[in-house]
Formats: structure tokens, C-alpha cells, sequence
């Protein structure tokens, strides 16, 4: 692997993050057995706010012991009067750093991790060592597939934003119209550079043009090799993604004060989380549904 991306990747994943998310990290790692490293991604590591959820992925030792991963949970911590909220991923390394290298019919992990991502926790050197090696292989991956849907010449935004477009077109999800702009706009300085050096470390070679554009030397032969290795996880991507969604509406931990969270944030009324519906989150959901609705009905009429 190149000196130079991987360098580039130790330093991002070095970033400082708020003392409250180390902890928060420290104490997720110590709740899973054999955990050898803790990734903090999303919205609240650039803005380093607490507000909302905040996005780990728990990197444990060991066999992948889900077929369908990771395994989500949601997790509420109470620290020195403030209430901390968090989605948890758990996965084993090795399948996190095989789906990072674009082994795996996954496309999540690679597209996810090419964005900025801090080690919030890690049981030492080699595990670190491990992750950032994870990482740059999901820099590498999103790369090479980036030049190959990607225009004859472009900027590097232009490589990010087709490649962003294709792998959202090929998850069961949502998202706004330019969103893949918005990735690259509030994350200018983590993708600065970072294209050459992917490329770089896959040997596909470039060259600069004068008007600050790159010009990828991507043979035939390996172009068409790359279009067939992402039809195959396009055409798996939505089916992939709803297994995963149906996994999670039954194996969601702590689903129900997720939902209630949610629900009572954007609509301030307050839900119950009674035994049965933290049991039954889905059996629940209708009647959570309906007495919100009634709520939600007598106060505008209250305040009408």
C-alpha cells in the first residue's frame, strides 16, 4: 500500500473528537467482547455537536457471527446530567476490512468509509494498524470504481460525485437530490488530494491537466473488468439492503427507545417504552402509532 495514503488515512483517523464521544467509545468497547477498535463517523464528527445520535461502528476480533451484519443497537448513557444517544454498528474486523477492499457483495462500507472517520478507540498499535489499513482500502476501492464511471476527464469532484450517485442508486434508501454535492462541499478538505493518492496506490495512472483537471489512464481491459465487478453489486444492492432493513426490524436492539426518541423529538409527544413494546418493537409500532396520532389531534384542537 502507498506510503502516501496511508499516512493520509493514520492522520484523518487521528482527529480530535470531543472527550464525551472517547468516552462514550471507551465504554461501548468495554461492553463487547474481544472489541479491537471503536470507528465515530457521520454529521456530528464534523460539527463535534452531541445533539442527536451519534454513529459508531464496533470493530470486534474474531469470526463474523451474523450472515446478515453488522448487528445495529441503540445506546442511552447519562453522563454528568447529559443524556447521550448512539447508533452502534457491530461487525467483525476482518469482514469490515474485507468489504472495505471490495471483496464482499456490500457496497455500504467502502462508500461510508471513503468519507471522514475518526478512531475513537482502539485496543492498541496493531489494532489500529489493522483499521487504518481497513480504511485505506475502502479509499482504494471507491477510487478505482470512481474513474471507471466516472468522464474521460474530470476534476476529482467529478469522480466522487458519479461515484456517490451510482452507489445511492444501488441502496434501498432515499436520498435528496445533490446529496453526493453536499458530501463533498462540507468534507472539502478530507477529499483535497485524496483521489491521486487512492489511484496512485492502485496503480492506475493519471495525468494532471494545465486546467486543474486529471485525465485517468484506466486500459480497456480492466475498465470493463470493473463495470462487471459493480453490475453484479448493483443488481444486489437493493435486495441486500432489504434483507439487511428486515434483519434490523427484528433484531434492532433497543429499537423501541430509538423509536421512542424519535418520535417524541419530532413531534413532542412522549411514548412509553413499556417492557412488551421494548420486546416487541414491531408488534408495538401500530399502537404507538395511534395514540400518537390521538395526541398529536388533541392538542391542535386544545390550542386551536
Amino acid at each position: 500500500m502507498s506510503e502516501d495514503l496511508e499516512g493520509r488515512v493514520r492522520g484523518a483517523l487521528e482527529r480530535q473528537v470531543v472527550p464525551e464521544v472517547r468516552a462514550f467509545a471507551r465504554k461501548l468497547a468495554e461492553a463487547a467482547p474481544g472489541t479491537a477498535a471503536v470507528l465515530f463517523y457521520g454529521s456530528n464528527l464534523r460539527t463535534g455537536s452531541l445533539e442527536g445520535v451519534l454513529d459508531f461502528y464496533v470493530l470486534v476480533d474474531g469470526p463474523q457471527v451474523e450472515k446478515i451484519w453488522p448487528r445495529v443497537s441503540y445506546h442511552e448513557w447519562d453522563r454528568e446530567g447529559v443524556t447521550l444517544r448512539a447508533k452502534v454498528a457491530t461487525m467483525a474486523l476482518e469482514t469490515f476490512r474485507a468489504a472495505a477492499a471490495g471483496e464482499l457483495v456490500d457496497t455500504t462500507i467502502w462508500a461510508r468509509f471513503v468519507q471522514p472517520s475518526a478512531l475513537a478507540w482502539q485496543r492498541g498499535p496493531a489494532a489500529a494498524e489493522t483499521v487504518a489499513d481497513a480504511v485505506a482500502g475502502a479509499a482504494r476501492t471507491a477510487a478505482r470504481l470512481a474513474v471507471a464511471l466516472g468522464p474521460e476527464k474530470g476534476t476529482a469532484e467529478d469522480y466522487w460525485r458519479a461515484l456517490f450517485r451510482a452507489t445511492y442508486a444501488a441502496e434501498f434508501r432515499v436520498e435528496k437530490a445533490g446529496r453526493e454535492d453536499s458530501i463533498l462541499s462540507v468534507n472539502q478538505v478530507h477529499f483535497d488530494g485524496l483521489l491521486p493518492l487512492a489511484l496512485t496506490a492502485e496503480d492506475i495512472r493519471f495525468e494532471r491537466q494545465s486546467d486543474g483537471t486529471i485525465r485517468p489512464d484506466l486500459p480497456r481491459p480492466r475498465r470493463e473488468a470493473l463495470l462487471r465487478w459493480w453490475a453484479h453489486r448493483r443488481r444486489m444492492g437493493k435486495p441486500y439492503n432489504v434483507m439487511r432493513l428486515l434483519k434490523a426490524s427484528t433484531t434492532f436492539d433497543g429499537a423501541a427507545r430509538y423509536a421512542a426518541w424519535k418520535i417524541e423529538r419530532h413531534t413532542g409527544v412522549p411514548v412509553t417504552v413499556t417492557p412488551w413494546r421494548e420486546r416487541h418493537p414491531v408488534l408495538a409500532a401500530p399502537g404507538v402509532l395511534w395514540h400518537v396520532w390521538r395526541t398529536k389531534r388533541a392538542m391542535e384542537r386544545k390550542s386551536a
